[in-house]
């Protein structure tokens, strides 16, 4: 996804790359209550160990925690409850067909705002073997190492 200067990213889940495969993204709009979005517009949420499932033909979102909104006199909401997902009937259709058949997860990527509305960016990912995650450390590293080489260079 391209990152253009409407889009204000709120959170960001930066194990999920070190931790899974991903292979394919949907962004899907949230059903949010009022203190929750003014509380994601300061900016406190957090999406680590968030997961998300397919629950009656629906995508449930699961331990994202958004802060209590500090000002709201009454009627505040539960940090961690299960928010549900708008996404197409047919992206819920392929997205169920893929968890169930291949084993692969939906994992929140990115949380951010888009147009004003709250988008949140999953990815459909296969999990890493602890190799998997040492191979990926080394090659980061390899690159690291080129570049450093690259601007002493000129």
């Amino acid at each position: 996804m391209t990152e253009s200067s409407h889009n204000k990213v709120i959170s960001e889940n930066r194990k999920a790359r070190h931790n899974y495969f991903i292979d394919d993204t949907y962004e899907a709009g949230m059903v949010l209550t009022g203190t929750e979005v003014k509380s994601l517009r300061g900016g406190r949420a957090n999406l680590k160990d968030s997961y998300a499932k397919i629950k009656n033909d629906e995508v449930w979102v699961y331990q994202i925690h958004i802060s209590p909104y500090p000002w709201a006199y009454f009627d505040n909401h539960d940090p961690l409850r299960p928010r549900k997902l708008l996404l197409h009937k047919s992206e819920i259709k392929k997205l169920f067909s893929k968890v169930n058949e291949m084993g692969q997860s939906l994992i929140p990527l990115r949380l951010y705002f888009k147009g004003g509305k709250v988008k949140l960016l999953i990815g459909l990912a296969r999990g890493k073997k602890k190799y998997d995650k040492r191979h990926s450390i080394r090659e980061r590293d390899e690159r690291r190492d080129q570049q450093r080489a690259m601007s002493d260079r000129y």
